[in-house]
């Protein structure tokens, strides 16, 4: 997870970055730096991402057409 992917899957989510700190047990400045593409520790990403991910959000890697977002596609129940 990148900069602006964070910032897409806050603004995919309707999350400000309040919501997402506290849904991550991170501080509002570390979103903000986290954003501005300050370096922050693997873990504290992780936790991110993680929070993220079970938001519903995938994260596309680059492909040459660029990193992104997306809903992840819900779990098939079967009946």
């Amino acid at each position: 997870m990148n900069s602006i992917q964070c910032k897409m899957a806050r603004a995919a989510l309707g999350w400000g970055v309040r919501e997402l700190a506290r849904a991550a047990n991170v501080s509002t400045q570390t979103i903000t730096r986290l954003e501005a593409g300050d370096q922050l520790r693997d873990k504290t990403i992780a936790d991110i991402e993680r929070v993220l991910i079970e938001a519903g959000i995938e994260f596309i890697p680059e492909n040459g057409a660029g990193a992104g977002v997306r809903f992840s596609k819900p779990a098939r129940t079967k009946i």
